[in-house]
Order: structure tokens, then C-alpha cells, then sequence
């Protein structure tokens, strides 16, 4: 419980920190006249307090939170690029302010002043703009990626066997039903012979989201169908969607391995509990993977469904020849992808590691601010070949 409202409190700090900037780059250092300056003091205000609200009321008021939801979070990504621009703005009068410093020339107050307008007018232009690019490509259809892997393993029978992936679909506030089965459809449409969908499926509880999780149910595969926890899960009570969705008939992978075929034409599909679920009395994650992967049979491909990238350097070293995971969105909107690195070693694409590769999905859905930027949502289709 410490931990949360540690969590919570850290979570605070940072949004008035960053609507403490804006007010002060947009209304104060402009000189916004009367009444103005009350206006927009009284907007930022109260559009820092949306965040947590439209949060907070997602949990306890489904209904209140959804209708508050998409205000709040659209602002999310504005004030994120609006930010971004600022900071951009600041770099540049720094380095200005630096240059005419160093030759000694006056400083101007009414250049000084004209200069906050000019980036405060700049960088509400362009936040906005950028955002309603990125709130049409997050809204729009979702691109079908194809992707060729070679698996120097893979039994002949199985070359060309296709893989749809979905990711991060994140139905919660924002994404509902009509989404799912949107994307259920499309994914169908490809004809795949093993559908694995790689966490974060939800953001919300069992008894609100299972009416719009259930399209899932409605996915079709010749070798069936299989899901393993992201980190989201966690937050929505990871058991209790764990039983939900093994309901809708998709396999429920949790630190095991299964067989794709049989005999020599086989091959083994694991699949491990996201890294997260230890802070959530879940397994521990080094003891995941031995579970899934240790003892299995060095001369069998092993396909892995991890939820995070950083999880790949662990699963090399039991020789998965390919591991899919998601949790990154592609950054879903730049320059995010910059922060995610930091603690992902991929950010999306196919990657290779000695004989082991990674593919990451840049996600089906998106979290948070109803927008992508950069980084389009994709239902990945991977055609498995032999090497």
C-alpha cells in the first residue's frame, strides 16, 4: 500500500510540475493581460486535475470516467507535445541569450517579451496540430504489418505457417467493444494458423470490460488461439482476466510451453507471466522462464510470447529461436520512444541476437492519450519460414 500512494504521490509531483512550466512559459513570461491571464490560469488549472480525476472515476464510476476520459486524456497528449515544444523553444532562447552574453550586447526587455509570445504562439500551433494528426492516426484503420521470419528450426511442414499478433489493445475508457471486434475481424480475415496475443488486452476489471472483450472469443486459428499477462493485466486483477479470457476459449499461457504439431513436425510455443507480475504476487520472472523454457529439447524451434522486450536477453540464453512482445507502442508518440528506450532494449520491429530474434509489436491499440505520432498501431501478421 506504501508503495502505491508513493506511486500516486511521485505521479502528482509530475503533473503540476509540468502545468506549473506550461503556466509559466504560456501565461506569465507572455505578460497575458486581464482577464485573460485568469482565464488561462484557471484552464490549466483545471486541466490538471482532469488526469487524475478521469483516472480515479474510471475505477470507482465506469460511465462517469469514460465521458470524462477522452477531455482528459486528449489533453494528456497535447500538453506532452505542447511540452516537448516548449522545451525545444527554451533550448533555443538559451542558447541566444548564451550567444549575446558572451558579446556583451544589452538585453532588450521588449525583445525579451516578444520572444516568449512568438514560442508561446509557436508551440500552441504546433502541439495542436501535431495532435489532431496523431488523434486521426490512432482513430483510423489499423495497418496490417507482414513480417518474414527464418527459423533456422522450424520443421519443413511448418514453413509458411502464419502468425497473427495482437498487442497492447488496451480496451478500457477509451476502446470499447466496437474496436474489438473491428480488430477480430480484420485478424480473421488473414486466415491464421496460430493467433498469439501478447498482453495488455485491458485496463479496467472483469465486471466492467468483459462485454468488450468478449469479440475475442470469436478469433479463429488452426492451431488455436493463446495469451499471456502484460503488466495491465496486473493493474486490473490479472487472475481474475486470466479465467475471463481462458473462458472465451484462448489458451492461457503461464510460464509453460506447449506443442504445435506433432512429432518431428513440431514445435514448441511458451509463453511467460509479464515481468511486473512479482510486485503483483505473481511468479518471479527468472523463475518464469526456466519454468517455460528449461529442459526443452535443444533440436525443437521454441517461439516465445513475453509481453515485455526486456525479456529477451534471458530467453536467448535458453535458445528461443523467436520471441514476440509488445509493451512499447512504438514509443506511440514522438519522441516518447527515446524514454522507452531507456528501459526496453528494442523499441519495435524484427531484431536479431546471435541465433535468437525478437519481433515487437508497436501495438493494436494505444494507452492513454487517444493518439499516435510516428508509431501507427499494427495487427501483425509474421510468416514463419524455414531457414
Amino acid at each position: 500500500m506504501s508503495r502505491l500512494f508513493a506511486f500516486i504521490a511521485i505521479i502528482l509531483a509530475i503533473v503540476i510540475g509540468i502545468h506549473y512550466y506550461l503556466w509559466a512559459r504560456l501565461v506569465r513570461d507572455s505578460h497575458l493581460p486581464p482577464p485573460w491571464r485568469a482565464i488561462a490560469t484557471f484552464a490549466l488549472v483545471l486541466l490538471a486535475a482532469a488526469m487524475p480525476i478521469a483516472m480515479l472515476l474510471g475505477r470507482k464510476l465506469p460511465t462517469a470516467g469514460r465521458a470524462m476520459a477522452w477531455p482528459a486524456f486528449i489533453w494528456m497528449g497535447v500538453m506532452f507535445l505542447l511540452l516537448v515544444a516548449l522545451v525545444g523553444a527554451d533550448v533555443v532562447r538559451l542558447v541566444i541569450w548564451f550567444a549575446r552574453r558572451t558579446s556583451g550586447a544589452p538585453i532588450d526587455p521588449s525583445r525579451r517579451l516578444a520572444t516568449a509570445r512568438l514560442a508561446a504562439t509557436a508551440a500552441l500551433s504546433l502541439s495542436g496540430g501535431l495532435g489532431a494528426a496523431a488523434l486521426r492516426a490512432a482513430r483510423g484503420p489499423i495497418a496490417v504489418r507482414r513480417v518474414d521470419v527464418s527459423l533456422a528450426r522450424l520443421p519443413r511442414v511448418h514453413d509458411g505457417l502464419r502468425v497473427v499478433q495482437l498487442s497492447d489493445i488496451h480496451v478500457g475508457s477509451t476502446i470499447g467493444g466496437a474496436f474489438v471486434e473491428d480488430v477480430v475481424r480484420r485478424a480473421n480475415a488473414l486466415g491464421p494458423d496460430l493467433v498469439a496475443i501478447t498482453g495488455d488486452v485491458v485496463d479496467g476489471t472483469v465486471a466492467d470490460l468483459a462485454e468488450a472483450v468478449a469479440p475475442l472469443g470469436e478469433l479463429r486459428a488452426r492451431h488455436g488461439v493463446y495469451f499471456v499477462t502484460g503488466n495491465h493485466e496486473y493493474f486490473s486483477g490479472a487472475e481474475a482476466w486470466m479465467n475471463e479470457i481462458g473462458r472465451l476459449g484462448i489458451r492461457v499461457l503461464r510460464n509453460e510451453r506447449v506443442s504445435i504439431g506433432t512429432g518431428v513436425d513440431a514445435f514448441d510455443l511458451a509463453g511467460v507471466d509479464d515481468r511486473s507480475a512479482e510486485r503483483y504476487g505473481g511468479m518471479p520472472h527468472d523463475e518464469a522462464l526456466a519454468r517455460a523454457l528449461g529442459g526443452h529439447d535443444p533440436a525443437r524451434e521454441v517461439v516465445l510470447l513475453a509481453h515485455q522486450p526486456a525479456s529477451f536477453a534471458g530467453a536467448a540464453r535458453h535458445g528461443v529461436g523467436l520471441q514476440l512482445s509488445g509493451h512499447t507502442h512504438g514509443g506511440q508518440m514522438w519522441p516518447f520512444g527515446l524514454i522507452v528506450r531507456l528501459s526496453q532494449p528494442f523499441l519495435a520491429g524484427l531484431h536479431r541476437q546471435g541465433a535468437s530474434q525478437i519481433y515487437v509489436s508497436r501495438g493494436t491499440g494505444y494507452w492513454g492519450p487517444p493518439m499516435r505520432l510516428g508509431a501507427p498501431a499494427e495487427i501483425t501478421e509474421l510468416i514463419l519460414r524455414r531457414a
